[in-house]
């Protein structure tokens, strides 16, 4: 098929609706109808079922083994840190699903609205949420581009990149609206487009799947989205729009950490009456990400003992050695001595600290960049607190009259959190999905490691 308005390949969007599945889809007419017009597929997925991994596999084919991403985040052996969260495209070993293209059309445009592992990459248009980190420690909204200049031109058109509202208690749909309207804008210039839309991942772990909150969120996407399809519509574009994981019911979280710790294979250093992890010194400890975590083990004579402690804590369903990991494409350098998958309604806590008195600072704010591991209850107010909201608020003015602030409204307690992600789906009402305007377009299934192959053939129409 060409584009009706040039005789060459279509223009290609592919928007990643984190968290959609086939129940959730009930509830979205715009995206049913591409769907019911077009094909639509079950994603088998890899593990873990996180975003970083997910959107890797699709972008390069590979399972995270090779591409090396085995989650949000991992201990970095080299540097004896824990980082979650970067950014740097180099991280993400093999060719991109744009460079294969490039081979045969080396004028190929390419635009990437807040996929993961944007800043570096070889495309032709680049946002990414990145806060300005100023010198006196305050912290405020924002956005890198590339080129420089879009930068001016998005913020002038559509207010300043609502960083506050892409994660953390305030998270709603002005991000994901805000996202849709920059990709319209870049869509027309563009040979691929990629947007990625991170809404329904905020009230599916907040209240579940099944929640009244869950179905609102749905429509709000679905609402969202209607303009953007409507312009690659007109463009007569191929859509793609898939996800990367299901977020099912979750009602277990699980403190591998504080486990170990009780073992005395996890240590921790003391600054100002504040306990932080020490990996430098631990003989074991887990980063832990949704229904994934990787222990790391400095000494492999501990193995054998780590793997039954881990075994035996309730929610843990698997632990895998690396032949194990092997058996699920992940066995990189990267990944953990051994890899814990939980229960189905599972999931693992980052905590590490025995007395709240003693956990960080950081542990009552949104500090994804900080934190060793993933923390849901950032998505919450401390609901424990009756005057979390006035101290938000009084924060927020702080941040207003350009004062240094500490948004430490994050309750320390995981029982709120309702949904989570991670394992491999158990049902294909829960799995991820992709949806493609062109009849014929897949099957009844696709792996994740297809898709990169699909984009490729769609680029040529």
């Amino acid at each position: 098929m060409t584009s009706p308005q040039t005789g060459t390949a279509p223009k290609l969007l592919v928007v990643d609706v984190v968290g959609l599945t086939p129940d959730l889809l009930r509830h979205m007419p715009r995206l049913r109808r591409l769907a019911d017009a077009g094909s639509q597929a079950v994603l088998e997925t890899v593990l873990p079922a996180v975003t970083c991994s997910v959107q890797s596999t699709i972008l390069t084919g590979l399972p995270p083994a090779e591409h090396g991403i085995v989650g949000n985040g991992w201990y970095f052996r080299d540097l004896g840190e824990v980082f979650l969260w970067r950014q740097h495209n180099k991280l993400v070993q093999g060719e991109k699903v744009w460079e294969t293209i490039r081979r045969e059309r080396p004028d190929y445009k390419v635009a990437n609205v807040c996929w993961w592992y944007a800043m570096g990459a070889t495309t032709d248009w680049t946002v990414t949420p990145r806060p300005i980190y100023y010198a006196d420690g305050k912290k405020a909204p924002d956005c890198y581009t590339r080129p420089p200049a879009l930068h001016d031109e998005l913020v002038g058109e559509l207010g300043e990149f609502p960083l506050f509202q892409y994660w953390g208690p305030t998270a709603s749909i002005r991000s994901s609206e805000w996202i849709v309207e920059a990709t319209r804008r870049l869509l027309p210039r563009a040979d691929l487009t990629l947007a990625y839309v991170p809404h329904l991942d905020y009230d599916l772990q907040r209240f579940g799947p099944d929640a009244p909150e869950a179905a609102r969120a749905a429509r709000e996407v679905d609402a969202a989205l209607a303009p953007l399809l409507d312009d690659a519509e007109r463009l007569g574009a191929t859509v793609v729009v898939l996800s990367e994981y299901g977020i099912t019911a979750a009602d277990t979280p699980v403190d591998v950490n504080r486990a170990l710790r009780r073992e005395g294979l996890l240590e921790v250093h003391t600054q100002d009456g504040m306990e932080y992890l020490d990996p430098w010194t631990s003989r074991a400890f887990a980063v832990s990400d949704h229904q994934v975590a990787h222990v790391y083990v400095d000494d492999p004579a501990d193995l054998d003992a780590v793997r039954k402690i881990c075994a035996d804590l309730p929610g843990v369903a698997e632990v895998l050695d690396r032949a194990g990991q092997a058996t699920y494409g992940l066995d990189h350098d990267r990944a953990g001595d051994l890899v814990l998958v939980a229960d189905p309604t599972a999931w693992f806590t980052y905590y590490y600290w025995d007395d709240d008195e003693r956990a960080p600072d950081f542990a009552r704010g949104v500090e994804i960049h900080r934190k060793p591991g993933y923390d849901p209850a950032e998505l919450f107010f401390d609901p424990q607190d009756p005057a979390v909201k006035v101290k938000a608020a009084l924060t927020l003015a702080r941040k207003k009259a350009g004062l240094r602030y500490a948004m430490k409204v994050v309750p320390l307690d995981p029982a709120p959190v309702r949904g989570t992600h991670g394992r491999l789906p158990a049902r294909d009402e829960d799995a991820p999905v992709l949806l493609c305007n062109r009849p014929g377009a897949v099957g009844e299934r696709i792996a994740a490691t297809a898709v990169r192959d699909l984009l490729v053939e769609l680029s040529a129409g």
